[in-house]
Order: C-alpha cells, then structure tokens, then sequence
C-alpha cells in the first residue's frame, strides 16, 4: 500500500510536458516498430517515408497540453497522408484519438466537437483504404471512437473545473477564517486593554494614597513614611509592567470608541468561588480546589487566571452541563498552574472540538461572550504563560493555564485560599 502510494506521489510530481514527450516518442516507436516488422499481404513496406510520416502523426502529442487543437490537426493531417500514401492504416490510428481526448480535456465543447468531427472524417477515409473491413465498419469506427474519447476527456474537462472551484472555495473560505481570527484577536486585546486600563488605575489610585500619607507622616513617623514609599516603589513597578502591556497590545490594534462602559472592581483568583456558585446554579457541579500556599499574585496575573476559568466553565454549560467539573488553582514557586476539567458527561461525541467557540452564555458567568481558545491564549501569551486544551484519555475535556510567577517573598503574608 504505502509503495503503491509513494509511486502516485512519483508520477504526480513528473513534469507534465516530460510525460507528454514520452507518450509522444513511446506511440511514434510502437507505430515504427510495427510497421517494420508486420507486412500484411497487399500492403507496400514500411519505408523511410512511412517512418516520416508516423513521426508526423506521434510527435505533436507532446504539445497536446499547450497546444492541443494545434496538436490535433498537424497529427490528424499527418495521418491522412499517410493513408493517401497507401501504407496499412491501423498502425498510427491512436495517436489522433489520444490528441482529441486533450482537445476535449482542455477546450470548450464547441472546439471539442469541431476537432472530433475532423478525427471522425480521417477514421472513416482509414475504414475506406481498407476494403476488408467494409462500409459499415468504417461508419461505426468514425462515429463510434471519436464519440467515445470526446466523452471521456469532457469527463476530465468538467472533474478538473469542478477541482479548480472547489480549490478556490477552499482558498476564498481559509481566508475567512484568517480574517475572522484576527478580528477576533483583535477585539480581545481591545476587551483586556480595558481590564488591564482598570489594573493600572488600581495602582495609581494606591501610588497617590500613600504618596499622600507618606507626605504627611514624614515629619513626625518617618519609619512609616519609608514604608508608604516603598509601597510606592513596588506599585509604580508593577504599574509600568501593566502600562507595557496595554501599550504592546494597542500598538497593532485598531483605536474604537466603546462608549465609556462604568468601572467595576478588578476580579482576581478570590473571585472564583462566586464564579463557581453561579455555575452550580446552572446545574454543573464544580468543586475548588488549591493547592499549595496562596499568596499575592499581580493584579494582572489574577485577572488572566479568572477570565480562563470563566470561558472554560462556560463551556461546560454548554456542552456537557450534566458534566462534574474540578477547578484546581495551584501556587507554585515559580509559576501558577490552572486546570479546569470536567469527566464528559452526557456531552455530545464530537462536542469536544467545539467547546471554545463563540456563543452567548447561557448562565451569565462571564460578562459578554468570548473568544473561546484564541481569548485564553491571547491573555496567557500576554503575561508570558500557555493554554492547553483538549480531550482527556479518560473521556471529557481538559483546560490547563500556566502563568510564570515570581517567587513568594520571604514571611509573605498567605491570602485565605480561594
């Protein structure tokens, strides 16, 4: 099987006009060689004449993809002298009919008619050389053969249209789905621009708050003025990173007025156990879970790891809502790791190339609808993490976000686990 393969992938890539060349010289050889050996009785020797006029006929095929109508009619005139030259008929009567089956492969059907029409008229003046045969044969010949190869290549002609349509709808929708990707792409980055706007507002908020205090306190605590200062310090870092990101994300993307949407509080991972409320509303079941020490992550990084679990338990209630789903938020030293899978059930057999599509939520969890996968990918990319998602071995799917982190600070303080 896989011989029979790699040597269709041979012939396939062979030049077209290579293989025209070689039908063309292997026919002319077969017509010469015959008529060199073969003498019927009544009929003259195959001489240099007949060698020259059985090239004649044979080697015009090797332009019977550039130039089949010309092809045509060199080889179906070459072939008429030849009988008028009275040499025995048969030896060069397939290389015409191979060239009309390129006329008819490759022209419209009226030229295609034309040409089959003059093979016709050249197969029949053949059955009349030879009185053997009789009228009847020679009527049947030049009607029968021309009809039969003009079938065959329009055959061809109509497959090889309906390929080149179908290869140019194939082209015409990839670039859809490109174009579609890129909005997409595009109105996700908008969509966390804004979050990451409210981010940064969070931090300047804090920066002008203990600027305040530090100033005031400075004369009489300055102990306590070092420390709002520092807290100035890492803010301000951490606000510059925020700005970065804003800024990498608009630098490509198209500037739209929104219509000023109200602020609201950034959600982070503390967040999560409303989300899974109302998805347990819904008729999910959910369990969070955490594992390791939970502790402060950016603002950011919190707000990516919500949006992720968001789109991934929304797509459980569409479809596998009878399904059990396990949230699990694990702190790493060096990395934060999110998985949300869910055991598969009663979900439809195909529905797992489905589950980061674009549809509305039907259980409110997320505030608009996403962008399924392109979405989880775009924020994991944006703070330098993955997204992997797929159907589990043991049946259901699988959703599993990785966010590089930096390491817990020494006697940091835990957060309350999620």
């Amino acid at each position: 099987m896989r011989f029979g393969l790699w040597q269709a992938d041979r012939l396939r890539s062979v030049d077209p006009r290579l293989a025209d060349a070689a039908l063309a010289v292997g026919l002319t050889a077969a017509a010469a060689i015959t008529g060199r050996q073969y003498h019927p009785a009544g009929w003259p020797p195959f001489d240099t004449t007949a060698y020259v006029l059985t090239a004649s006929v044979g080697l015009p095929l090797a332009l019977r993809r550039r130039a089949p109508v010309c092809a045509l009619v060199v080889s179906c005139l070459a072939f008429a002298c030849y009988l008028l030259a009275g040499y025995q008929p048969s030896l060069n009567f397939w290389a015409p009919a191979v060239a009309l089956y390129g006329v008819a492969a490759r022209r419209p059907p009226r030229t295609a008619a034309a040409c089959a029409a003059l093979y016709g008229a050249v197969v029949f003046y053949s059955g009349l050389t030879a009185p053997e045969l009789g009228l009847t044969v020679a009527v049947v010949q030049a009607v029968g053969v021309p009809v039969v190869v003009w079938l065959f290549g329009n055959g061809a002609r109509k497959l090889a249209e309906r390929n080149g349509q179908l290869a140019a709808l194939t082209a015409r929708l990839h670039r859809e789905q490109e174009w579609r990707e890129r909005q997409a792409v595009s109105e996700e980055q908008r969509r966390i621009a804004r979050e990451l706007h409210d981010v940064v507002a969070h931090h300047m908020a804090v920066i002008n708050v203990q600027a305040g205090m530090a100033g005031y306190v400075f004369p009489s605590a300055p102990d306590q003025a070092r420390v709002a200062l520092g807290t100035i310090s890492e803010t301000s870092q951490e606000a510059l990173r925020e700005l970065r990101r804003i800024l990498t994300l608009l630098r490509s993307a198209a500037d739209a007025e929104d219509g000023g949407a109200p602020y609201a509080p950034i959600p982070g991972l503390g967040g999560l156990r409303e989300v899974a409320e109302r998805v347990r509303a819904a008729g999910v079941a959910v369990d969070l879970r955490t594992d390791g020490a939970p502790r402060p992550l950016p603002p950011g990084v919190e707000l990516c790891a919500y949006r992720v679990v968001q789109e991934a338990l929304t797509n459980v209630i569409k479809h596998a809502r009878h399904a059990a789903v396990t949230v699990l938020v694990s702190y790493r030293p060096h990395e934060l790791l999110v998985t949300v899978s869910d055991d598969g059930a009663e979900g439809s057999p195909g529905a797992d190339t489905e589950r980061c599509g674009d549809h509305p939520d039907p259980a409110n969890v997320a505030p608009g609808p996403g962008h399924g996968l392109i979405g989880m990918r775009e924020r994991a990319r944006l703070y330098g993490g993955t997204v992997d998602a797929g159907p589990r071995p043991e049946g259901g799917f699988r959703v599993r976000l990785t966010l590089p982190v930096a390491a817990p600070p020494p006697g940091a303080q835990n957060r309350p686990p999620a």
